[in-house]
């Protein structure tokens, strides 16, 4: 049996659009540089003649101390709404807080209002939220229908600002939620339908966004294909790509998407079988990869072929985005992430978006891959 929820309302426009939904009392949840944009602005005014309080207290993976705080906020004001507007950092903070709040105020009902700043995390259609506990280094996942937003704004003017870098690292963790939820074990015809137009659109207009940021279409495409991709990965969930992303990111302090392009080939690779290990598994997921290359114009007759031409393609994208290939150019040094290898791969393993990976790693396996992009 297959139950598929579509929960959130979907609205692509400007922010002016929250002067169509009911609300009085509003809990905003803020990336703190968005207060320094005109974007925070046009948010006051849209809100004019409500009961505003403002949480900007977010930083990237948020730790527990900063969700905790902001439960007790929302304690002292009682709000019917709450808005999250931010990169993937300020909706999971705020989607943590809300859950955290249910418990402690179990009547309350808020209207749940997303309203993503990047084009990347999805994180407006999904019901994760990802918090770091800082003193373990590590990314606990939050998974719970609890916290799905009820509205998710996607306004393309609020990525237009955004530095290329940023533009690279988000739009890299968008093509990385479609191949591992396209692969995923859990995929079924609905994520598959998603995550298949967010690939394409990943490879159109990631690279308009990147050289062209005023681009208007390449912009709502990216912002769509980043809601698409969110809601592929809800259904069918992730992979080995992001389990070591989540274990690695949180010791060394890498942006997500940037993590998650340099493991992506090494990802791939593995899960087709590539290190001499191919059997039935293998040779099913090298015919889904093979599917996705055909899709961007990769041509061969032979699976294990598309699949290499895919990784080619990825590379070449990865390049072009002027993104780093391996931990080293990140400024990681080899020996510090060796002397950690058994607790990062350990920690992976161990991660909730590893168990739907289509191949089943071994500790030596991530290592593996690990040290391969050092």
């Amino acid at each position: 049996m297959q139950v598929i929820r579509q929960k959130t309302m979907i609205i692509v426009g400007g922010l002016e659009t929250l002067k169509t939904l009911e609300m009085q009392k509003v809990f905003v949840v803020a990336d703190p540089f968005f207060l320094e944009t005109s974007a925070f602005s046009v948010l006051k005014q849209t809100l004019e003649g409500m009961i505003v309080e403002v949480f900007s207290d977010i930083q990237p993976d948020p730790p527990i101390e900063q969700v905790v705080d902001g439960v007790g906020k929302m304690q002292e004001f009682q709000p019917d709404t709450m808005i999250a507007i931010g990169g993937g950092s300020a909706i999971d903070a705020a989607k943590a807080m809300k859950y955290f709040y249910a418990q402690a105020v179990p009547v309350s009902k808020i209207q749940f209002i997303a309203i993503p700043t990047t084009s990347g995390t999805g994180s407006e259609v999904t019901n994760f939220s990802i918090i770091t506990d800082s003193a373990k280094a590590l990314k606990y996942p939050l998974v719970t229908g609890e916290i799905l937003p009820d509205v998710a704004i996607l306004d393309k003017e609020l990525t237009k600002t955004l530095p290329p870098k940023v533009t690279a690292d988000t739009g890299m963790d968008v093509l990385t939620h479609c191949l591992e939820a396209f692969v995923s074990i859990k995929a079924n015809d609905f994520s598959n339908l998603y995550a298949e137009k967010a690939f394409r659109f990943v490879f159109r207009y990631l690279p308009t966004c990147f050289k062209e940021a005023d681009n208007n279409q390449a912009r709502e495409k990216m912002h769509i294909a980043s809601t698409l991709a969110g809601m592929s990965f809800n259904i069918a969930e992730l992979g080995l790509n992001h389990g070591i992303a989540h274990a690695a990111g949180a010791r060394f302090h890498i942006a997500h998407g940037r993590m998650n392009s340099i493991l992506m080939p090494e990802i791939i690779a593995f899960n087709a079988g590539f290190d001499g290990s191919e059997n039935e598994v293998c040779k099913h997921t090298q015919s889904r990869y093979a599917k996705l290359a055909c899709m961007i114009g990769v041509e061969s007759y032979q699976d294990r072929q598309a699949v290499k031409g895919l990784i080619r393609e990825i590379k070449k994208l990865r390049s072009t985005l002027e993104m780093p290939s391996t931990l080293s150019e990140c400024g990681i040094k080899k020996s510090d992430v060796m002397a950690q290898i058994h607790e990062i791969a350990a920690a992976a393993l161990a991660d909730a978006t590893t168990s739907t990976n289509p191949r089943v790693p071994s500790q030596e396996d991530v290592e593996r891959m690990i040290e391969k992009v050092c």
